[in-house]
């Protein structure tokens, strides 16, 4: 009698066991969807049984992001356990003086961890350059996928215990839970935990065909954006173009930012699609997280649309506390360009990163100045008349994509040969050719910006219609969207921009 083989299957379930720094766990994969199907037929079975529908998904949250940072897992389980503690703490102090300070202990363990872990080789090569080569020699050379996310995460639970607006959690899982829940876990949204904490022990779970549809919709709307827009152009053109600008015309190099500004829109807010599906799926409500954000006809608005989550953090817990604008004119247009700083510092160690925060940090204090002074100036394009928001559109578009440029480009040098090639080597006569040369990626290009400029009311009719439709159309929807999905993606699965942040 002879055995079936058994070597291929022993192989899957190591890789399914093991971390490969290669090959993370992005909702995009086939693999991930194989997981979350078996995952889903178990936390069905836990509709009524609170404790153990938590204690399995910290497991399946702790799982996933092993497959994504390896051993620094255990760091999601210190943040955890850290501010668990500091905020009981707090809660139970009554010296105000003692409650600053242990607040102020939980800021510094957690920018502690972000800083040695994103911004270590950054003040190492500043030290290098300014005393030698060689004068530091250690370096970090990992940085655990989506640190800053949590780190914000669970800054915002003992700031908001601090303030007197939320009680701590007396069971550490709960916590724990909140802060590992794998949906947002890597690229956002970042979660309150005054939203979400009272979704955790309800009992039982429900999920509506509202939400069930609707999450089906969002994450197949998030993988049409990942998977087909933002990774086609991405490989195809835009990479293209910033690896070597001086071999493209101005009218590429331009075309490039439009699609890196397409590109990172497609895969962010994909994500967050995606995250918010998942969670639908599981019976819990996140906060929208993009609302077409370059539909802005102001900069302030664009920062009400774009990465809402993050903008709504940044207001409440760095503008405020530096005093917003109840200190007069100046002081608010100076904590407007020192929270875009730390927000652009907040998305990587790199010069590019803080001149793409002080140019929007400039942008809203001269948007405020400009309210101020002008008569009949508005905030947001709902209020203007149609041709000054159409105005407001394009000027507001271009200022964020210069912007992009400094975002997406390598070095300050390959943004200065771009804007060269854009003013002083443009090439109309080339833009047919162009064009044609790449059909697919302009294709893709106009129309994904075509769907991102259509009005509200056709997405909410388009989730109606995913909603009400039958189960068995929901499926054959999904079917088709991953045949499409396989007919356009190259060989190798592409990481979510964000969760380099």
């Amino acid at each position: 009698m002879t055995l079936p083989a058994t070597d291929g299957l022993w192989e899957k379930l190591q890789a399914l066991l093991t971390y490969d720094a290669t090959s993370p766990l992005i909702f995009s994969s086939g693999l991930f969807l194989f997981l979350f199907a078996g995952f889903l037929l178990v936390y069905s079975a836990f509709r009524r049984a609170p404790m153990g529908r938590i204690i399995y998904v910290v497991l399946f949250s702790l799982y996933f992001y092993y497959k994504s940072s390896g051993i620094y897992f255990l760091l999601l389980i210190f943040a955890a356990a850290s501010d668990f503690l500091i905020a009981r703490a707090i809660f139970r102090t009554a010296s105000q003086r003692a409650k600053r300070w242990l607040v102020a202990l939980s800021v510094a363990v957690n920018l502690g961890m972000l800083g040695y872990f994103k911004y270590t080789n950054f003040l190492i090569d500043i030290s290098n350059q300014l005393f030698g080569q060689g004068f530091l020699q250690f370096q970090n050379i990992f940085l655990p996928v989506g640190i800053s996310f949590f780190v914000f995460q669970s800054m915002s639970y003992t700031i908001d215990i601090y303030r007197g607006q939320l009680k701590p959690l007396t069971n550490w899982l709960d916590y724990l839970f909140y802060l590992s829940f794998f949906p947002q876990l890597v690229a956002g949204p970042i979660v309150r935990a005054r939203d979400f904490i009272p979704q955790i022990r309800r009992n039982p779970i429900v999920v509506t065909r509202e939400m069930f549809g609707t999450g089906v919709f969002l994450i197949l709307t998030g993988l049409f954006k990942k998977a087909i827009i933002s990774d086609y152009i991405s490989l195809n053109f835009v990479d293209r173009i910033f690896d070597e600008p001086l071999l493209y015309s101005g009218f590429e190099c331009l075309m490039g930012i439009y699609g890196y500004a397409l590109q990172i829109y497609c895969d962010f807010s994909g994500y967050s699609d995606m995250a918010i599906g998942i969670a639908l799926l599981l019976g819990f409500r996140f906060p929208k997280n993009f609302d077409a954000p370059y539909k802005s006809a102001t900069i302030t608005e664009f920062w009400r649309r774009w990465h809402i989550s993050l903008s709504s953090w940044l207001r409440d817990y760095l503008y405020i506390s530096l005093g917003g604008n109840r200190k007069g004119r100046l002081r608010t247009y100076g904590n407007l360009l020192l929270t875009m700083l730390l927000g652009g510092l907040w998305h990587g160690a790199a010069v590019r990163f803080i001149l793409w925060g002080g140019l929007h940090g400039a942008a809203l204090a001269l948007h405020k100045l400009w309210m101020g002074i002008v008569p009949g100036a508005k905030s947001t394009g709902a209020q203007m008349h149609w041709w000054s928001r159409a105005a407001g559109i394009f000027l507001t578009f271009n200022l964020v994509c210069l912007g992009w440029l400094m975002f997406r480009a390598e070095s300050m040098q390959t943004v200065s040969l771009m804007l060269h090639q854009i003013f002083e080597n443009f090439n109309a006569a080339m833009i047919p050719q162009v064009v044609a040369g790449y059909t697919g990626v302009f294709a893709l290009i106009a129309a994904g910006y075509v769907l991102h400029l259509l009005p509200g009311r056709v997405d909410a009719a388009a989730q109606q219609l995913v909603v009400r439709a039958p189960l068995v159309m929901q499926v054959l929807m999904a079917a088709v969207m991953i045949w499409c999905v396989m007919q356009v993606k190259s060989s190798d699965i592409q990481p979510f921009i964000y969760f380099q942040f």
